[in-house]
């Protein structure tokens, strides 16, 4: 597991947050996120392929990418709400991993594996499409 840094791979071609081909899983304290972390190594998940977002970086380095998304209008899109609902949860301690799920077949073995350890939100980015997953 490593930690998160905001880079324009994650964003979409407006500046939003928008990790396709990730998985965004919230837990309710850091102990959670830690005892998840360890349960995707052992489904075969590679250190690699995990990063930490602390509450801080959520509300800070994550939120500052919706900006004004709804201004003048409302954004046709998901991405500020997502993100929004992230930050909310953030600003209750909730840490939160990104994780690399770019194949549909590694969803359920990875969920399985987050389930145990709390998850209190996920979202999958993929093309155009943010999926609820908890």
């Amino acid at each position: 597991m490593r930690p998160f840094h905001m880079s324009k791979k994650f964003t979409n071609i407006r500046g939003q947050f928008y990790p396709t081909g990730h998985i965004v899983a919230m837990f309710p304290n850091e102990a959670a996120a830690r005892e998840a972390c360890k349960a995707l190594t052992e489904h075969g998940f590679g250190d690699e392929e995990v990063c930490w977002i602390t509450p801080e970086v959520m509300m800070g380095e994550i939120a500052r990418t919706v900006g004004t998304a709804d201004l003048p209008l409302p954004s046709p899109g998901t991405e500020a709400d997502t993100v929004r609902r992230f930050s909310h949860l953030a600003a209750q301690g909730h840490h939160a991993l990104l994780i690399h799920a770019p194949h549909h077949q590694d969803d359920e073995r990875l969920m399985e594996a987050l389930h145990r350890h709390g998850v209190s939100h996920a979202q999958k980015y993929r093309m155009l499409v943010i999926e609820d997953l908890a």
